[in-house]
């Protein structure tokens, strides 16, 4: 029962976080993307404070935590966003589609070697089918995959870091809870992008004031719902089921994705991404254990013969 709280749990950041591609592409036609950034993230780090006061939650972190903070922070939120942001705007979405969706193979394979977490037969095919289902949904759209650019090298190294954030977060969680961990990490993150905005952006800050009350609304769904409730619940999924069964979920997001462009963005959707959510859905049944829970529950309830 826990674990289907938790895939259930996951199934709604995904679709949070794919509405929040549009979200994103929205805000960053009024702010500088860096500065923006560092805002939404300082502000999730404040609700997410906000939330633990009142869960009572908050404490120091320990010695050792601060190592797994720091790292987490610069992986995740900095380097992530950071290389994310440059490389979209060096390649083609078709590329950056494609390489985004090598995340849950990643930290699948990280998982494996870092914190030796078994990938068993059944796992591994739904990562298969994952990977399947996300070409066929980019590749849709575009019909094509643009030639290898430096932005396609910065796509890779923001999945990567990403993925060797959620090493960091499963071995911090054995001793901190993962919402506290998330808040620590996105308020030393945050920081450390302001001071890269101050630095590439010197004037975004000013910009700020030119956002309309829509541009607002959208940033706090971005920063608070998105952002800052999104991550607690994608890091404690971590600390619950694992990180690899935790990355598979990462398959849906380009399909809800591409929902949130067609319905606000007005951009199209074409029968192949119908065929990719087949296959996204078949590999998040595999990879997330659903299926072995599944037939293990079917066991259980059959009563032995004679």
């Amino acid at each position: 029962m826990k674990d289907l709280k938790v895939i259930i749990t996951l199934v709604l950041v995904m679709f949070t976080w794919g509405m929040n591609v549009s979200a994103l592409k929205y805000l960053v036609t009024y702010f500088d993307p860096i500065t923006m950034t560092s805002m939404r993230i300082m502000s999730a780090a404040i609700l997410v404070f906000v939330i633990l006061f009142f869960l009572k939650k908050i404490r120091l972190p320990r010695n050792r935590e601060w190592l797994y903070i720091v790292g987490g922070a610069a992986t995740n939120v900095v380097m992530h966003h950071y290389f994310l942001a440059e490389g979209l705007s060096r390649t083609s979405a078709a590329n950056g589609g494609l390489i985004l969706g090598l995340g849950p193979l990643l930290t699948a394979t990280l998982a494996v070697f870092i914190l030796k977490e078994k990938i068993t037969g059944v796992r591994a095919m739904g990562f298969l089918f994952g990977g399947i289902g996300v070409s066929i949904v980019v590749l849709g759209g575009s019909g094509t995959v643009g030639k290898t650019s430096f932005g396609d090298v910065e796509i890779f190294l923001s999945i990567l870091s990403q993925a060797i954030s959620f090493m960091l977060i499963k071995k911090a969680s054995r001793t901190m809870d993962a919402r506290l961990l998330t808040g620590y990490m996105m308020l030393v993150g945050s920081i450390i992008l302001v001071i890269i905005a101050l630095i590439k952006e010197p004037g975004g800050f000013a910009d700020l004031s030119k956002g309309t009350p829509t541009v607002w609304g959208v940033f706090l769904f971005s920063a608070l719902i998105a952002t800052a409730v999104g991550h607690m619940a994608y890091n404690s999924a971590i600390q619950t089921i694992g990180a690899a069964r935790a990355s598979i979920f990462l398959n849906f997001n380009t399909f809800f994705a591409l929902i949130g462009a067609s319905i606000f963005l007005g951009e199209s959707i074409y029968p192949a991404h119908f065929i990719g959510l087949v296959f996204i859905v078949a590999g998040v049944f595999f990879g997330s254990g659903s299926l072995e829970m599944f037939m293990g529950n079917r066991k259980k309830s059959v009563p032995p013969v004679g």
